[in-house]
């Protein structure tokens, strides 16, 4: 099988492999070629899923986009493509390097669905400000790495032992403090607080959200008078209209309501 199946406006990043299943051909276009026989799905889109057959290695998918402007995968969608890769014996990778480690609400977003992915991939929230990224599969998936060829798929700096004490700590204090249900105060927080007559919607889950405003120059606007007074955030590779809400889970009650005055003010200036 040589088939890889990934998602319109998907990010999984920017090195070779991870390159040729992002969603985005504006990205990837100057540091062709990559790696051939990709197909590109449309997200939520349960009657593509059919195009996933037995010359389908694997499905990479974020249960929720991040740089696609915060998009969560519907239940009914999510359950079909687990089916669907069951039937046709297709491996199901979820990278929830975004949206894992707390951020939606769960320590992982897949706790959502009634679905459980055979590869999961996390980073970034996972070392607290260190850098690590993890691959976590069975037993008998994990095993197929450790050999054919000798030693297997080896890396210098794989499993680094400060790195990796960094992510144990994090998890630590993560379900010590609880800060993965903090997540769904802080949206509720935001939720009730910015209520704007620019503001077209607001998605997401947990502290993993995007202000919608449909207009690229108004998000622009509010952004750089954020920035102005103190307030970091950004857009979205792929959704230049909408503004990503994600602040660290430690944020304290008179922070996030700060935060919400200055979104505030800086829709009223725009």
């Amino acid at each position: 099988r040589s088939e890889i199946v990934c998602f319109k406006n998907s990010y999984h990043g920017s090195t070779q492999g991870a390159l040729s299943v992002m969603g985005s051909e504006d990205f990837k276009n100057a540091f062709r070629p990559l790696l051939p026989d990709v197909r590109i799905l449309d997200f939520n889109n349960e009657d593509q899923l059919q195009q996933i057959t037995r010359q389908t290695a694997c499905v990479i998918v974020e249960p929720i986009q991040g740089e696609a402007g915060i998009i969560p995968g519907t239940i009914n969608f999510i359950e079909k493509l687990r089916k669907t890769c069951d039937e046709q014996g297709v491996v199901l990778i979820f990278d929830e390097i975004q949206s894992g480690f707390g951020r939606t609400g769960t320590m992982f977003a897949f706790e959502q669905y009634a679905v459980v992915p055979d590869i999961l991939l996390l980073a970034k929230g996972m070392g607290g400000g260190m850098p690590i990224g993890a691959f976590i599969s069975s037993q008998q998936m994990m095993s197929a790495l450790t050999n054919n060829p000798m030693l297997g798929h080896i890396t210098t700096f794989g499993g680094h032992p400060v790195s990796c004490a960094a992510a144990q700590a994090c998890l630590d204090v993560i379900n010590k403090e609880g800060l993965h249900k903090k997540a769904l105060t802080i949206e509720k927080t935001i939720r009730e607080k910015l209520i704007h007559p620019k503001i077209k919607t607001i998605r997401g889950k947990g502290a993993m959200l995007a202000i919608e405003l449909g207009d690229a120059d108004l998000n622009l606007k509010v952004i750089t008078s954020c920035i102005a007074k103190g307030l970091i955030t950004d857009w979205f590779l792929f959704c230049p209209t909408a503004m990503r809400i994600a602040p660290p889970l430690i944020i304290t009650e008179e922070e996030l309501n700060r935060s919400c005055e200055i979104i505030l003010e800086s829709l009223n200036l725009s």
